[in-house]
């Protein structure tokens, strides 16, 4: 039977959100108490009440988080949406089921190739054609993701999912100062796309913050999915058709045969063990290949034995900086191009990295490593355990706001710019292909300890996801901290080169010491960091997120 919900309590779900989004991004996501022992969910507000109802309900965390994110890509349409390109999530079952890791990142079209985005003398693509307008999108990955996760891991029916979306796009929601701000920020670009305009520029005017938002053609597709209670019509029927119509009208690549061939694949996450826990994180093409480097080194270095100052800092820098470097240099899609995982995950290539970082802190100065940084915002990650212990964590993105500024007209549905996620170099491994799934930052993670799900922990805000999983990791395991502890730290971004953003809390005795050897430093955000945590001997259950 579908969870029902009256427009008062709609009206409750949505204002709460409006209500948290007008206090500022980072009060948004303070931490929060122990919670009822049916379990707990953390992320989007309005989300995660609807996660949070659907635990109350009997449902298991895999529904919770799915009822939750096809909520986000409903209220939060700059961040993410049904047509947004896609993200990863990871599963944990608390009975005996080996952790899974579901990759629905966007893949490219049968027609990409490595030349698609020529460059100009700068070195930018030429008109930005990927990341805004029809090239810039592939095949959208969210639907099978969800689905796929909720067929092997669900009790729940899609039909039973996706009500609380439905109802929230026909019915409507308040502007948040987020989504205002992010058509303020697109609306040139959004102009160009009639689709867009007429979506999100009713009118001509911009949306403001507490304008009432729906978007019924949306509805009527997610109706139309629940009623056949299945989403295999969005890749392999009427609405796909209608999709690769409007991709072909407006000069795209995606064709019907690229949606059927669509599928989101179930994989087995990247592991690694130290200090008596079990860490689970999504495999390339997600971010956590370089998370899981970075803290290989940083197991190779006994970081945690190093006494807390500068010394102990720049190694934490350096590790990431090196899996950075590597992430930016040799990573793709391992099925399309060759990737050296095996080598970048080694104990011999880990203690390479450590004696190099020890002769550099050694010698006061940085490795050196030059990479380009670049500005990736946006995204939605949820965290989520249930009564039973199971175990779910969720990113999911249209990359940055409103992904290619373009709309499916018909079906209100917004696609993603995945195609942004590429290198346009051709001879790089992560070059645009046919097929190929994107390079992203997303690094949905579940932690073990004793065979247990003890923390399941994500992150969004871009390039700016791995440092902020790094180093909530850091101290969680590294150091044994609480979860609230380590949400509560504060956290450094590198991007492989010498420019670090360190939050306000960051000792200034350390920020001299980086600038003293060559490091150029700014404060402000690194990324916003959600978790979950469940101690087994208690059984309590805790959420928080900064």
């Amino acid at each position: 039977m579908s969870p029902t919900y009256t427009r008062r309590e709609m009206l409750r779900l949505t204002g709460r959100a409006a209500l948290v989004g007008a206090v500022g991004a980072r009060l948004s996501h303070a931490a929060a108490p122990a919670v009822q022992t049916s379990g707990a969910i953390v992320g989007e507000p309005t989300a995660a009440q609807v996660g949070d109802r659907m635990l109350s309900n009997g449902g298991n965390a895999v529904d919770a988080i799915v009822a939750a994110a096809l909520t986000a890509a409903v209220v939060s349409p700059h961040n993410c949406g049904i047509g947004g390109y896609g993200g990863h999530m990871v599963i944990v079952m608390a009975r005996g089921s080996k952790a899974v890791a579901i990759d629905f990142n966007t893949a490219a079209p049968a027609a990409a190739h490595g030349e698609m985005f020529p460059l100009d003398a700068r070195g930018a693509v030429t008109g930005q054609i990927n990341d805004h307008g029809w090239l810039a999108s592939g095949v959208p990955g969210t639907l099978a993701g969800l689905q796929l996760a909720l067929d092997r891991h669900g009790t729940k029916s899609f039909r039973e999912c996706v009500a609380p979306a439905v109802k929230l796009a026909k019915d409507g929601f308040q502007v948040t100062p987020a989504i205002a701000a992010g058509v303020r920020g697109t609306a040139a670009l959004l102009r160009q796309d009639p689709g867009s305009t007429r979506l999100l520029l009713p009118d001509g005017r911009l949306l403001k913050e507490g304008d009432w938002f729906r978007n019924p053609d949306l509805a009527a597709l997610l109706e139309t999915l629940a009623a056949r209670n299945s989403v295999d019509a969005f890749y392999r029927g009427d609405i796909a058709q209608h999709i690769a119509a409007a991709f072909q009208k407006n000069g795209g690549l995606v064709v019907a045969a690229d949606m059927a061939a669509y599928r989101a694949r179930a994989l087995r996450p990247l592991e690694l063990s130290w200090r008596g826990f079990s860490i689970r994180t999504a495999p390339l093409t997600a971010g956590g290949l370089t998370v899981i480097q970075a803290l290989t080194t940083i197991k190779a270095l006994q970081w945690e034995n190093i006494p807390a100052g500068p010394v102990r800092s720049q190694a934490q820098v350096e590790a990431l900086r090196a899996a950075w470097h590597d992430r930016l240099t040799l990573l793709g899609d391992p099925e399309k191009a060759k990737v050296p995982v095996a080598r970048l995950l080694s104990q011999d290539y880990a203690h390479e990295t450590a004696r190099q970082i020890q002769a550099a802190v050694k010698a006061r100065r940085p490795l050196e490593f030059r990479t380009e940084s670049r500005p990736h915002v946006g995204t939605v990650h949820l965290s989520c355990v249930d009564a039973h212990g199971n175990m779910a964590a969720l990113t999911l993105t249209h990359g940055n706001a409103f992904g290619a500024r373009v709309t499916v007209e018909g079906l209100g549905l917004t696609l993603g710019h995945g195609m942004s996620r590429f290198d346009p170099r051709p001879d790089h491994p992560n070059a645009p292909g046919p097929g190929k799934r994107p390079l992203h930052n997303m690094c949905p993670t579940v932690v073990l300890r004793d065979g247990r799900p003890v923390l399941a922990l994500g992150g969004a805000g871009g390039r700016k996801i791995p440092s902020a999983v790094f180093n909530v990791l850091l101290h969680f395991v590294g150091l044994g901290a609480t979860m609230q502890t380590a949400i509560a730290e504060p956290r450094v971004h590198t991007e492989g080169n010498l420019d670090l953003t360190a939050e306000r809390k960051w000792p200034e005795a350390e920020i001299e010491s980086f600038t003293a050897i060559g490091f150029k430093i700014q404060q402000g955000s690194c990324a916003v960091a959600s978790a979950v945590a469940l101690e087994p001997k208690t059984g309590a259950i805790h959420a928080a997120a900064r």
